[in-house]
């Protein structure tokens, strides 16, 4: 009896060990978890439109993860999104920089991409980034086409456009 008490202790620490574990992975896979133990700055960025961007979105830079978007909030004197971002200490780039608004696959997760300028200085904590560009709206882009189309005196048929 006494052994078979045991073997269902082990078993209840496996069974357990297990599910923590696919939770573990199912909140880093879903970024609502980024384990990340670097030391990190804050700089800021101003987006017209932010589109599906979130907090916890990742920032990249030739597609390696650079920091983390932190906060989200609306600037009510610019109407403008303003967007916080952890950037990890270790990567440094020029004030000059740009943040574009990009999507992972066509209908993936947002993520700011960061491309490097040129400029001799750098950023450091409280700076902001002044070369933004919002996010692409898919429906914006297909009623320009649409527009586009009627202006041109061209018929579109509407029922072959997806939705």
């Amino acid at each position: 009896m006494v052994q078979r008490s045991k073997i269902d202790v082990w078993v209840g620490h496996f069974v357990l060990i297990g599910g923590l574990a696919i939770l573990f992975l199912a909140l880093q896979s879903a970024n609502l978890l980024s384990l990340s133990f670097q030391k990190t700055y804050q700089v800021n960025a101003r987006f017209d439109n932010i589109g599906g961007l979130k907090p916890k979105a990742a920032v990249r830079s030739a597609g390696v993860v650079v920091g983390r978007v932190e906060a989200i909030t609306f600037d009510e004197k610019s109407f403008q999104a303003r967007v916080t971002l952890g950037m990890e200490s270790r990567y440094v780039f020029p004030k000059d920089s740009s943040l574009k608004i990009l999507t992972s696959g066509l209908l993936g997760e947002q993520y700011l991409g960061l491309e490097a300028g040129a400029d001799v200085k750098t950023l450091v904590a409280g700076d902001t980034i002044s070369s933004t560009q919002s996010a692409v709206v898919l429906e914006n882009l297909i009623s320009q086409f649409l527009f586009s189309k009627s202006a041109e005196g061209g018929s579109v048929d509407v029922s072959k456009v997806k939705k």
